[in-house]
């Protein structure tokens, strides 16, 4: 399903535990780390999408994440011209995405990176908020900070309350360089 702009409609999801850290996983047979996300079938609904894409992804169901908010609106990214199929008709430019913001109320364990027969992730870690804007796929960047940005607010906010931190806020270059994420887990 691609949109008469070229864009396929998508959903991401950016995951928080108790301590306030983002799941981060690589992709399989690549060295690539991103964010849970995939395309919205035609007769999805964003949350329905989201919830599907999480349970393929990472082996959480609904009962295991609270949804703590959504983006305003679409938010787009170009793919590199070399990831362009300019044969294909429609032809797909990028993406514009849904994010959703979640929090794991179930337990850690509950993660499956091969819930689904064709897992998308082979490897994941907690990192701290901002890491994975500065070290996912240039060209998926700029989306990310906007999404994060928009989270930011209500994640300090709930970090405050429940756990009487610092607030979360955006790192400068330097700083994000010297983050690095706490050890992974295999998966399963």
């Amino acid at each position: 399903m691609i949109d008469a702009d070229g864009y396929r409609p998508n959903v991401g999801i950016v995951l928080l535990n108790a301590e306030g850290r983002l799941f981060w996983a690589r992709r399989v047979n690549r060295d690539g780390w991103q964010f849970p996300q995939g395309g919205m079938r035609s007769d999805e609904t964003p949350l329905e999408a989201m919830y599907r894409e999480l349970q393929e992804e990472t082996g959480l169901c609904p009962q295991h994440v609270e949804v703590l908010a959504a983006t305003r609106g679409w938010l787009r990214y170009r793919l590199p011209n070399r990831y362009v199929r300019h044969h294909q008709r429609p032809t797909c430019i990028g993406q514009k995405q849904v994010w959703f913001l979640l929090r794991l109320v179930g337990e850690e364990d509950a993660l499956c990176l091969d819930a689904c027969e064709k897992p998308e992730f082979d490897l994941w870690r907690w990192v701290d908020f901002w890491y994975p804007a500065a070290h996912v796929v240039n060209f998926k960047r700029q989306v990310y900070e906007r999404a994060l940005r928009q989270f930011a607010p209500l994640v300090e906010n709930l970090l405050s309350l429940e756990l009487g931190r610092a607030p979360v806020r955006e790192a400068d270059d330097a700083e994000q360089r010297r983050h690095t994420p706490r050890s992974g887990y295999e998966a399963a």
